[in-house]
């Protein structure tokens, strides 16, 4: 008997009771679908925690807070331009962010107003613009007398009080003069003041944490460089009178020493490049952090729970599997007169077992199909009804690209899978059993 032959007979059985079998792939597409949409259920909520609702360039930064040349057993948190250098040359870098703090307030204001800021920041834009740095209006400053301001640089301490307004929006300075005052003492404890303009070009986008406040200036290097020419120290740091440097870690008081970089951040092009770059320059001696660190111990808790709804949905499946025990037993019952005749004429065990279990497998196949098209629909239900049920329920607003059920091809392919599986496994007895019917008595029909 051909392979062609065999799937004649199962449909040729397959119609004889339409009912029952329906029942029985109704069950386990019924255990398939409770498997896709539970599993479906993890897969979402690592998207939405772990992909979505981290930014891309948090995803893709990695933090260097020092470098222990090989040999040394002291780590130098001090990186300079030949450490910049370097991170720039390494394969798969986007861009090197360095930042330093002015160490003195600068004591900004715009029109006369006098700005409560949370100081000075200086960056290098072309390296921030690389990485991804976002304005909320204007441009990156291109001329060393053009500064970008935090999104809330216009806000006061006053502010914060309930009585007051909404704080007016920053890009209403864009094009504005803000002027900055450049404060050193001299070695006999006089004081000296030296005035700065720089125009407003940029407003940062505002903080995706509500309770995060931008009141920062943005200054490059080339502003950083001529605040250092007017202190004669590294980051503008006011000197104690008699000379003494104030600075907590006692740096360079003067312009004869390198400049280091107080924040460092390495961005990759890609996300599957973090951990690349991350161990290479970890070979070379450079401190690293990055969020895939942490990202990881997330992904194995998702991983875990994945593998656990997958265990949950599995068992519903294999009560399904009930079901088609019970219907091929009343199969082989039912079709033991064509066993027997199949087995006088020379049909081989082999061919009647592969025929019940080729029945088998249809059904697992079907409910497997039936459940999977159930599922999808399932799952957009979910993602569009569960916003909403939270929104009338508890009052509060689920985010935008929050998915909560998420069905990715090889959760599919597992699900069919284990249908298919249990399928086979249930219809193994009973194909068994069919091939030790007896030839007189199935002809009898007694068996």
């Amino acid at each position: 008997m051909t392979f062609r032959d065999q799937l004649r007979f199962v449909r040729q059985n397959v119609k004889k009771n339409k009912t029952r079998l329906f029942m029985t792939v109704l069950a386990t597409a019924m255990g398939c679908a409770f498997l896709i949409v539970l599993a479906s259920v993890g897969f979402g909520l690592q998207k939405s925690i772990v992909d979505d609702m981290v930014g891309d360039r948090l995803v893709t930064e990695i933090e260097v807070w020092g470098v222990m040349p090989e040999g040394e057993e002291k780590v130098n948190n001090d990186l300079r331009d030949e450490h910049i250098s370097y991170l720039k040359s390494v394969e798969h870098v986007k861009a090197v962010t360095t930042r330093n703090r002015v160490r003195q307030s600068l004591e900004p204001t715009v029109d006369g107003t006098v700005l409560t800021t949370f100081g000075a920041i200086a960056v290098d834009f072309d390296e921030e613009s690389k990485a991804g740095m976002e304005l909320d209006a204007g441009r990156f400053p291109q001329a060393t007398n053009e500064i970008v301001v935090g999104y809330h640089i216009r806000k006061t301490d006053q502010q914060d009080q309930p009585q007051y307004d909404e704080v007016p929006p920053a890009k209403e300075w864009l094009g504005k003069t803000v002027r900055l005052t450049v404060k050193q003492r001299s070695a006999d404890g006089g004081e000296t003041s030296t005035p700065i303009e720089a125009a407003i070009v940029g407003v940062t986008k505002k903080p995706s944490k509500e309770w995060e406040e931008d009141r920062l200036l943005y200054i490059g290097s080339g502003m950083l460089d001529e605040v250092e020419r007017i202190t004669q120290t590294r980051l503008g740091e006011i000197r104690e009178a008699g000379g003494n440097s104030g600075a907590p870690r006692d740096l360079a008081a003067d312009l004869s020493q390198p400049r280091t970089y107080e924040s460092v951040k390495v961005v990759a092009d890609r996300l599957d490049h973090v951990k690349s770059i991350a161990s290479e320059i970890r070979s070379k001696g450079y401190l690293n952090h990055s969020i895939v660190d942490m990202l990881e111990q997330t992904n194995l808790f998702f991983l875990i729970m994945k593998i656990g709804l997958v265990f949950v949905g599995t068992i519903a499946v294999l009560i399904a599997s009930i079901g088609i025990f019970n219907t091929m037993t009343m199969a082989v019952t039912e079709r033991a007169q064509d066993i027997g005749i199949m087995k006088a004429i020379g049909a081989h065990p082999s061919v009647i077992r592969r025929i019940f279990l080729l029945e088998s497998a249809v059904i697992g196949l079907s409910g497997a199909v039936i459940g999977t098209i159930v599922s999808y629909g399932l799952s957009h239900a979910v993602n569009w009804g569960l916003p909403v049920l939270v929104k009338m329920v508890m009052d509060e607003k689920v985010p935008d690209n929050f998915v909560f059920s998420l069905i990715p091809p090889y959760l599919v392919m597992i699900a069919c899978a284990i249908s298919l599986g249990v399928a086979v496994l249930s219809g193994m007895r009973p194909a068994a059993r069919a091939t030790r019917v007896d030839v007189l008595r199935a002809l009898r029909r007694d068996v």
